[in-house]
């Protein structure tokens, strides 16, 4: 469904965008992104629609080449979408705007850590920490050391204040750049790779200092090939080739490989129902893989009596479906939504099968899940019974 336009007031520098969501952090819509060379004209990033609210702490992953961060080029105005608008917090930055308008509304609107620190080598910690002040001209001349060092203090550096970033550690030089992104106390920070070359315990404080922020209410957006650190964001958004991959799908099926994501993504449809309706019936044929994006899902069984009781309660990113699909013959029991409206996004049988065919790991993962939710329900029947 088409986006409606946003309207923008007019006015010298970044625009201003009325009809913007006042939760939204980052709005991308329709974004395209080519590159020309010798060779010949290359996408990079193919019509991107993305959200992300204030105060979420959002990991972006892919494999190399997949466009990751050239998204984070587009959210910080550092590059230009050949197509699309990018609204970032309430600013339409790219409508417009000079390249110097732009920089000096990065630098009291986001903080940008590096892979690789970017510190300036022959400034002290203190000294680079400060400098986005100066650039903006934030603070109190004599403000600006105090502000400094506070924030040297916040990730463990005051000790350290006035060393060059040659003479500490790799680990403490990332840090140094966390707190210089914070200088001018952004909203919002971008990370790219930001613990790629730290060892798991820096990494671990890195993650730390960033949960700080967002319990805080800073909006995090990080570009990582970490598990382990995608585990701990609140959303892990996935692209393939210059597209983005369906939540729903990346959440329902962690182990299917991206580009089977990406296919599922352009084969999704929408289906919603209405509280307590009735999604498969009892002995009915099943025709789609289901995954649940919003609300809660009933799956019910009935005894030798006849009477119906609740097997399990599926929740969003679970799934449904699949053992009819995978092993044949109809429902053995009713699915039904829960006490709320149910969204879900459906995967023809077909296709579903089709992938699953190729990819054993996931067939091996559905089941285990399927099996841990059998095993949840002895255990509650035992306590119940």
């Amino acid at each position: 469904m088409n986006k409606p336009a946003l309207r923008t007031r007019r006015k010298s520098g970044p625009v201003q965008v009325a009809d913007f969501a006042p939760e939204s952090m980052i709005e991308l819509r329709g974004v395209v992104k080519r590159f020309s060379n010798a060779a010949g004209e290359f996408t990079v990033l193919k019509g991107v629609d993305l959200t992300i609210n204030r105060g979420e702490f959002v990991s972006i992953v892919g494999k190399s080449g997949s466009g990751k961060s050239t998204l984070l080029n587009m959210v910080t105005g550092i590059d230009h979408p050949t197509e699309g608008m990018a609204v970032v917090n309430g600013t339409d930055i790219y409508t417009g705007v000079t390249e110097s308008q732009r920089s000096k509304w990065r630098g009291k609107n986001l903080g940008i850590v590096f892979q690789f620190f970017q510190l300036l080598p022959m400034l002290t910690l203190l000294e680079n920490v400060m400098l986005p002040m100066d650039y903006v001209n934030l603070y109190d001349f004599d403000e600006r050391p105090a502000r400094a060092m506070e924030l040297l203090k916040l990730v463990g550096l005051e000790k350290f204040a006035n060393k060059l970033p040659v003479l500490v550690s790799t680990g403490q030089q990332q840090l140094a750049a966390i707190a210089r992104a914070m200088a001018c106390d952004p909203p919002l920070l971008v990370a790219d790779e930001p613990t790629g070359n730290l060892d798991t315990r820096s990494a671990d404080a890195i993650i730390n200092l960033f949960e700080q922020f967002v319990s805080q209410g800073k909006t995090i957006v990080m570009v990582t090939h970490d598990p382990s650190l995608t585990s701990r964001t609140h959303r892990n958004i996935i692209l393939s080739d210059g597209e983005l991959i369906n939540e729903t799908i990346s959440k329902s099926l962690p182990k299917l490989r991206h580009r089977h994501m990406l296919e599922f993504t352009k084969l999704a449809q929408e289906r919603r129902y209405q509280p307590n309706e009735t999604i498969i019936s009892r002995d009915e044929s099943v025709d789609y893989f289901f995954m649940i994006r919003k609300g809660e899902v009933e799956v019910i069984l009935q005894d030798r009596e006849k009477q119906e009781y609740v097997v399990s309660r599926l929740q969003p990113g679970e799934f449904f479906g699949e053992a009819e699909l995978l092993r044949g013959g109809r429902s053995i029991g009713n699915v039904r939504a829960g006490s709320k409206p149910v969204e879900t996004i459906v995967i023809p049988r077909a296709d579903f099968v089709r992938v699953m065919n190729e990819s054993p790991i996931t067939v091996e993962a559905i089941s285990k899940a399927v099996q841990k939710r059998l095993e949840a329900h002895k255990i509650e029947d035992h306590r119940t019974g």
